[in-house]
């Protein structure tokens, strides 16, 4: 075997390890406190709110994501049509690497692309999209939601 064969396989390898790498740590749980205070970020939900959310969660969410947001069993891969199925919103998944805005063009647009998430924008309100964020963010770990937490909020 030449020497530069020998090489492209040994950084074919490395760059295997790399992504694999990269691709575990998507979902793994964050430890991160608020780096301005150095303790978690205090959640302070509305109990109304969060009642409202768990409603609307039951009636238009739970058949793909769960009854308690734990997303398809499979959700990592990709189903017979190329989509991926509903991922977790109880802080396994990837929900917390996104802004409230961006979860709520989600609910209201549908999956763009390789999802099968539906649009919602003709069947729930505003409140009710910001209820049923504010119910699954509330499932969250606590260093999930500061991870989240400092990525978006400060």
């Amino acid at each position: 075997m030449n020497l530069s064969v020998k090489c492209i396989k040994v950084a074919a390898s490395i760059m295997l390890g790399l992504v694999a790498i990269v691709l575990g740590a998507c979902d793994q749980t964050p430890q991160v406190m608020s780096g301005s205070t150095g303790q978690m970020p205090v959640r302070m939900h509305d109990p109304q709110q969060l009642e409202i959310g768990a409603k609307v969660y039951r009636q238009y969410c739970a058949v793909c994501h769960g009854e308690n947001a734990e997303g398809a069993v499979q959700w990592r891969n990709v189903d017979a049509k190329g989509n991926y199925p509903a991922p977790p919103l109880n802080g396994t998944g990837h929900a917390w690497h996104h802004s409230r805005q961006v979860l709520s063009d989600v609910i209201y647009n549908g999956s763009r692309g390789k999802g099968n998430m539906p649009a919602w924008r003709r069947k729930l309100t505003s409140a009710q999209v910001d209820a049923v964020i504010t119910w699954f963010q509330s499932l969250w770990p606590d260093p999930v939601y500061a991870a989240w937490y400092e990525t978006h909020q400060r």
